[in-house]
């Protein structure tokens, strides 16, 4: 089982630093690994519609906002990170719909919501967790080993 920390440990030892126990560790990579690894963390998971990312909802209407150019808003889910389509009668696609703000707006009375979800690490598949590793540790090296070249060939893998 992964967590966040398990998983920047493990980038950090890819470019010779020893692991961390903590975020709140008082060492500058702890600091960095922290600030950086939600930021990449997300943007890899809404790189590629991962399968293991794929979700739908059902969606509620929110019944205090009036869009101008759309009959109703619907409140979106708390995890999602990006829509992929809408639909409605329990299919999940073939409707259109905005993102405005947080909430999806539409002529329909009833949303199915096909996004990527935010995936708690403990769920994440082991061929993901070695693609970020491979991208926090291209990240950390410039902050922590000042190591341009070795940041560029982390990045290509």
């Amino acid at each position: 089982m992964y967590t966040d920390v398990s998983i920047c440990s493990k980038a950090l030892v890819k470019i010779g630093i020893p692991p961390i126990a903590s975020f709140d560790e008082p060492r500058v990579e702890a600091e960095v690994a922290g600030e950086l690894y939600p930021t990449v963390r997300d943007a890899l998971l809404v790189a590629y519609p991962w399968s293991f990312t794929i979700a739908q909802a059902e969606l509620v209407r929110d019944p205090a906002l009036e869009p101008a150019d759309f009959a109703h808003a619907y409140f979106l889910p708390d995890d999602m990170l990006r829509s992929i389509s809408a639909g409605t009668g329990g299919r999940g696609r073939g409707l259109l719909f905005r993102i405005r703000g947080n909430r999806l707006v539409t002529d329909a009375d009833a949303v199915t919501l096909t996004y990527q979800r935010r995936v708690p690490e403990a769920e994440f598949p082991s061929f993901f967790v070695s693609a970020l590793v491979a991208r926090l540790a291209a990240e950390f090296a410039i902050p922590l080993t000042e190591a341009t070249a070795r940041s560029e060939t982390l990045q290509r893998l």
